[in-house]
């Protein structure tokens, strides 16, 4: 149900948004156990089998686990709000942070014990800086039109799952075929970006509360299974892998139940994928092969699944490469490293990035790339040249890039940005309907949550861009309307 309260009342009194909806609170308990029991197992098993070269890390690892699942606990237990963007947050820090730590991922051997326990010491001040700021702020939900006012009817929402047959198409038709103009696919593919992503998690949402006919999830699965197939093609995951954390997300947030046999068979064929990626990037990129055809496809994704079967040479599971393979701890390893014994902090350079982004390159064409901050990151540590930069981006992270700018400071300034924004943001939208301005704006930022491989600039740039194309066309009809 939408919590909606058109009118402000005078005796509104400050709201802790964590403790609001009820209706979900028994199944909101049962959630909490479940995921209480399977972090104590999990805890268990990782320190039990843990491969870590100094006693330390061990506990270090544990805690940053146990830290990332922290906010989705209490999220669950206290009944969960409809955008849980705090929590993903967090979370993806298990397994960019800990894990990395807790499996000895290689990439960490080349640093001395005293680096990997400082990165650890970054991560866990972050976690504890964002939490017990989550938590104590405080607030009054949003009152104007803005945070209030749902720009379509409540019946409307029925039919926002077939809004995902005209995205799958436009997918379909702009990699398949050449009827796009040049000129045009940048703003039709933000266009149906954004309306992919909203039907997505709105209808998935509504799958989790139990309102979805047969029909309906007849179309949800039929129109999101050929739009992942596609989303692979170019031998790049993280798109696919958004799109599937965002229906897993609306599904969990609306039932509060965890859809287990959708989500262990999408971790396997992702970890398949993962695995099978770089042989079929060394035939199809090297090579310089054509993408496949549609008639192709069902080869093309057999060859795929026939290189990730095959047993690794380094004795590691599919599953074990994929996890290895969102890790950040390197990255951010690296970084202390340098900095500032060899290499000066950046003193908030690369934050200078992010106001010019908010910029339209309309107005300004020749504004910063969007990925100026990464690639001056990568130049300025050693790890690409200027040449490199305009084909390989790479992924350093938020908590990286803030560990450059101030190094631990930076850390608890991270910290603290989430924690308060993120708590307020879901305060103010406390009684926004779903397809209010607020609402759509709080189902992108619940998307966006899982880029956190993008420096500050990228993030808020390719946010931006989804923000304009969402609520710029609801604002030009009310403004052409008059309303």
């Amino acid at each position: 149900m939408e919590f909606v309260n058109p009118r402000p009342q005078p005796d509104e009194t400050v709201v802790d948004y964590s403790i609001l909806g009820g209706a979900h609170a028994q199944r909101g308990r049962k959630l909490f156990l479940t995921g209480l029991g399977l972090l104590a197992a999990a805890l268990a098993y990782l320190a039990y089998r843990a491969d870590v070269g100094d006693i330390l890390h061990l506990y270090l690892g544990l805690i940053m686990f146990a830290l990332a699942a922290v906010p989705a606990l209490l999220w669950a237990r206290d009944g969960g709000s409809r955008f849980p963007v705090f929590e993903t947050v967090l979370i993806l820090t298990a397994n960019a942070y800990a894990m990395p730590v807790l499996n000895r991922h290689e990439q960490l051997a080349g640093y001395s014990p005293e680096v990997i326990t400082r990165a650890c010491l970054a991560v866990i001040i972050y976690q504890l800086t964002a939490i017990i700021t989550y938590q104590s702020v405080r607030g009054l939900p949003g009152r104007t039109r803005f945070w209030r006012e749902s720009l379509i009817s409540t019946g409307v929402e029925k039919f926002i799952v077939y809004g995902l047959i005209g995205s799958t198409v436009y997918i379909w038709i702009s990699t398949f075929t050449s009827w796009v103009p040049g000129e045009l696919e940048s703003i039709l593919r933000a266009v149906f970006y954004g309306v992919g992503i909203l039907c997505t998690f709105i209808s998935t949402q509504r799958w989790g509360r139990g309102e979805l006919t047969r029909t309906e999830k007849i179309v949800l699965v039929c129109t999101l299974v050929p739009q992942l197939l596609v989303m692979c093609i170019g031998l790049i995951l993280i798109s696919a892998i958004s799109l599937i954390g965002i229906a897993l997300l609306g599904y969990l947030s609306g039932g509060k139940r965890i859809p287990w046999v959708v989500f262990a068979a999408a971790f396997a064929i992702l970890a398949v994928l993962h695995t099978g990626k770089t042989p079929m990037r060394e035939k199809y990129w090297e090579q310089k092969l054509p993408q496949p055809t549609v008639a192709q496809l069902p080869a093309y994704f057999a060859e795929w699944f026939e290189y990730g079967l095959q047993p690794s040479s380094e004795g590691k599971t599919a599953s074990q490469k994929m996890l290895e393979r969102t890790s950040l701890m390197h990255i951010l390893c690296l970084i202390i490293d340098y900095t500032p014994a060899r290499q000066d902090y950046f003193y908030g350079k690369t934050y200078g990035y992010v106001i010019p982004q908010l910029v339209p390159r309309f107005f300004w064409p020749e504004k910063p790339r969007s990925h100026i901050a990464t690639y001056e990151l990568a130049i300025y540590y050693g790890l690409q040249d200027e040449q490199a930069t305009s084909t390989t981006t790479i992924a350093f992270g938020l908590l990286a890039e803030a560990y450059a700018n101030f190094g631990l400071f930076g850390a608890f300034l991270l910290g603290l940005f989430w924690g308060f924004w993120l708590k307020k943001l879901q305060i103010w939208s406390t009684f926004s309907p779903m397809f209010s301005f607020a609402g759509l704006f709080m189902v992108l930022l619940t998307a966006w949550a899982f880029s956190a491989e993008l420096t500050m600039a990228a993030w808020v740039s390719s946010l931006e861009q989804a923000v304009i194309v969402v609520l710029g066309a609801p604002l030009l009809i009310r403004a052409l309307l008059g309303r």
